[in-house]
């Protein structure tokens, strides 16, 4: 018997004026970085994306050029409303956020020398580690659906880690030699499952 897939229906947003506002109220969220809050804002509250799409375009907006949550939005806004929705969610990312950016900036460059401001800066910067950390987690469950199985997806996400934070090697150079042996990995299972799904049917 089939697995039926038991998970709430997914829903759209009604018009590129939702996707402003909800990548605003996003945004505003996201002290430490929007990524901590986006999984949970765009998959279990929204139901705009599945986990493992979301991870999917996670992975694409990493290795292209630019911020990952701006690629992101683009991403969700295009399938959903084309150019127009693209626009929609990164202006909904940036334009609040900016705002409050420029202010703290003024206040920072005023107060700057306060050793209570510097001993501020530290601390949120080990909750912004542990917000990352935590979504890293998060997403680990989606891991369990890709083609290439969890232990290949650990250990190149353990490579990945080794290769960028131990050896020191430019990013760039890990990214394209990781990506292209998951790609290739990836393809083969993707292709070795079908061809049994194909021998299984006749």
């Amino acid at each position: 018997m089939a697995e039926q897939d038991t998970s709430p229906a997914l829903q759209r947003p009604a018009s590129a004026t939702e996707l402003f506002i909800a990548f605003t109220l996003l945004a505003l969220q996201g002290f430490g970085g929007v990524l901590a809050v986006a999984q949970r804002v765009l998959v279990d509250q929204r139901r705009w994306l599945k986990r493992e799409e979301f991870l999917e375009l996670l992975s694409v907006g990493q290795v292209l050029p630019g911020p990952n949550v701006c690629n992101l939005a683009l991403m969700i806004g295009d399938r959903f409303f084309g150019l127009r929705g693209a626009f929609a969610a990164l202006a909904g990312m940036m334009a609040v956020p900016l705002l409050i950016v420029l202010a703290l900036t003024a206040v920072y460059v005023h107060w700057s020398g306060h050793p209570m401001v510097a001993g501020a800066l530290r601390g949120m910067a080990a909750v912004s580690a542990g917000l990352i950390i935590g979504s890293a987690l998060k997403l680990m469950p989606a891991l369990l659906k890709n083609p290439m199985g969890l232990p290949v997806c650990v250990a190149l996400a353990a490579a990945t880690f080794v290769g960028i934070a131990i050896m020191r090697w430019p990013l760039l150079w890990v990214l394209l030699v990781l990506c292209a042996i998951g790609w290739a990995y990836a393809y083969r299972c993707i292709r070795a499952e079908a061809m049994r799904k194909d021998g299984g049917a006749t």
